[in-house]
């Protein structure tokens, strides 16, 4: 769970080191658009864990949450909305700098991770253009 919440305190300065540069706003000028940052599958699975927990700790502007409809629900219902995603930098730092020594590589789970992501994510897109496809007037083939 820290290491989850540090990865995700560390890329909001990332993001925002990015797309506050100078270079970055001519291109808004020119009709460029901001990309947001995607937080996905947010729900708390660990009953421990507050029901609102990640959701929370999530906030900050120009973000996307994709939270499951329960979480979403138990947010609404009693979350504490305040911007709180950069608030423990350093203790997000401290935790990544120790996986070496657990012998956790970042950048294996990371890899890991994000094909596991990607997957969860084509496969849903897939059915939903297999269905479009179905329930097409002409059924014409719709390539991803």
């Amino acid at each position: 769970m820290k290491l989850e919440v540090a990865s995700r305190s560390l890329a909001y300065p990332i993001y925002k080191e990015i797309f506050g540069t100078i270079r970055f706003w001519n291109l808004v000028e020119a009709g460029a658009c901001v990309q947001r940052l995607l937080w996905a599958s947010t729900g708390t699975e660990n009953p421990d864990y507050r029901d609102a927990k990640y959701v929370e700790s999530l906030i900050r502007p120009d973000t996307v949450n994709t939270a499951p409809l329960e979480t979403l629900d138990a947010y609404r219902d009693h979350g504490k909305p305040k911007a709180r995603l950069e608030q423990d930098a350093k203790e997000a730092r401290w935790v990544l700098e120790r996986l070496p020594e657990l012998g956790i590589s970042i950048d294996k789970v990371t890899r890991q991770l994000e094909g596991e992501g990607v997957e969860k994510f084509n496969q849903p897109f897939d059915k939903l253009m297999e269905t479009l496809a179905q329930r097409s007037p002409r059924h014409l083939t719709i390539e991803s």
